[in-house]
C-alpha cells in the first residue's frame, strides 16, 4: 500500500496531464505513428497542388489562344480557325442535373435512413442495409446501360404529363418531340446512383445517436415520430451534410452513365424536357479520344473548373458543419 494512502487515506496526486502526455509522446510507437500520420497528410497535400499546377498549366495554354469568353460562349469549336470554346453550357448542365439528383435523392435517403435504423424489424433491416450496400457498389456503366435502355423510354411519358400539367412552369414545358434524353432524365439517373452513398452514411450516423436521449424522451411520452425529429436528427444533422456533399461529388463528376444517357448539344435551355445539353465530364469522356493536343488542353480546362467546383462544395460543406458546433453532435 502506497505510504500516502496509509498516512491519511487519501490517494496520492495525480501527475499533471502535460507531463503524461509528453512523456508518453517519447515513446517509439507514437513518435512512428505521428510521422506517418504527418507525411501522409502531406503527401496528399502534394498531390492535390501538383494535380491542381498540371490543370492550371494545361488550361493557360489553351485559354491564351481561345477567341471566345471561356465562361461564357456556348460553342465548343477548339478545332476551328480561331478556336473558339467556352463552359457556359457544360457548367449549366453539370449544375442542373446534380441539383435535380440532390432534390430527389436526399429526402429519400432519409427516409430510407430512419426506416432501416428506427422502424423495421432487425430481420428486415439487415437485408436492406445489405441491398443498399450493393447498389453502392454496382459500376456506373451499368446504371448507364439501364438508364439508356430502360429509363429513357418509360420517361417518354412522364414527360408528356410533366408537359400538360406543369408546363406553364416553363421548367416542364417541352418545346421538341424526342426521346427523352434531356437533362431531366440525366437527374433522376445521378439520384438513383448517389442514393446508396448517401443512404448508407447517413444510416450509419443515425445508428450513433445517443439512446439514452431516445429512452429518456420515449419515457416521457414522446412518440416514435418526436423522438427522431428531437433526438436523432439533430444528432446526425452534420453525416446528413457529409453524406450528401459525398453524393453531390459523385453526381458532378458521373462521367459513363451521363455519356449513354443525355443526348448532347451546345445549347442552354431552360426547358429541363428538351434533348439536349451537356456536362463537364461528359464532354470530356465523348471528346478526348478524337481531339488533338490543344483540343485536349481545352478538355483539361474544361476539367480544371469542375476540379475548381469540387473543391468549392467540399470546403462550403466543411464550412457549414464548423460554424454550427451542435451539428457535429459532440454535445448531444
Amino acid at each position: 500500500m502506497d505510504i500516502a494512502t496509509q498516512t491519511n487515506g487519501a490517494p496520492p496526486p495525480a501527475e499533471p496531464l502535460d507531463k503524461r502526455t509528453s512523456r508518453g509522446a517519447t515513446r517509439p510507437g507514437d513518435r512512428i505513428f505521428l510521422g506517418l500520420s504527418r507525411g501522409s497528410g502531406i503527401t496528399l497535400l502534394v498531390i492535390m497542388a501538383a494535380i491542381a499546377a498540371f490543370l492550371t498549366y494545361r488550361a493557360a495554354l489553351a485559354i491564351s489562344k481561345d477567341e471566345g469568353n471561356f465562361l461564357t460562349t456556348s460553342e465548343w469549336n477548339p478545332a476551328g480557325d480561331p478556336p473558339v470554346f467556352g463552359i457556359a453550357v457544360l457548367a449549366y448542365g453539370t449544375v442542373v442535373s446534380s441539383v435535380i439528383a440532390m432534390v430527389i435523392a436526399v429526402p429519400v435517403a432519409i427516409g430510407i435512413a430512419l426506416f432501416i435504423s428506427h422502424y423495421a424489424p432487425r430481420r428486415l433491416a439487415g437485408p436492406l442495409a445489405y441491398v443498399v450496400d450493393l447498389l453502392a457498389a454496382v459500376p456506373s456503366i451499368i446504371y448507364g446501360l439501364w438508364g439508356a435502355v430502360f429509363l429513357v423510354p418509360y420517361l417518354d411519358g412522364l414527360n408528356k404529363w410533366l408537359n400538360e400539367f406543369l408546363g406553364w412552369t416553363y421548367i416542364f414545358e417541352r418545346t421538341s418531340e424526342g426521346v427523352a434524353r434531356n437533362l431531366f432524365t440525366v437527374g433522376i439517373l445521378l439520384a438513383i446512383m448517389i442514393l446508396p452513398i448517401i443512404t448508407n452514411v447517413t444510416r450509419e450516423v443515425f445508428l450513433q445517436s445517443p439512446k439514452a436521449h431516445e429512452e429518456a424522451a420515449l419515457a416521457l411520452g414522446a412518440t416514435r415520430w418526436e423522438v427522431i425529429r428531437m433526438s436523432v436528427l439533430p444528432f446526425g444533422r452534420s453525416g446528413i451534410i457529409s453524406a450528401s456533399m459525398l453524393g453531390l461529388g459523385r453526381a458532378l463528376g458521373e462521367t459513363m452513365a451521363v455519356a449513354v444517357v443525355l443526348s448532347p448539344s451546345f445549347i442552354i435551355s431552360g426547358h429541363l424536357l428538351d434533348p439536349g445539353g451537356g456536362t463537364f465530364a461528359q464532354n470530356i469522356a465523348a471528346k478526348f479520344n478524337e481531339a488533338d493536343e490543344f483540343g485536349r488542353d481545352a478538355l483539361i480546362a474544361s476539367g480544371l473548373v469542375l476540379f475548381a467546383i469540387t473543391l468549392l462544395v467540399n470546403g462550403a460543406a466543411r464550412w457549414i458543419i464548423a460554424r454550427r458546433k451542435e451539428y457535429s453532435g459532440a454535445n448531444a
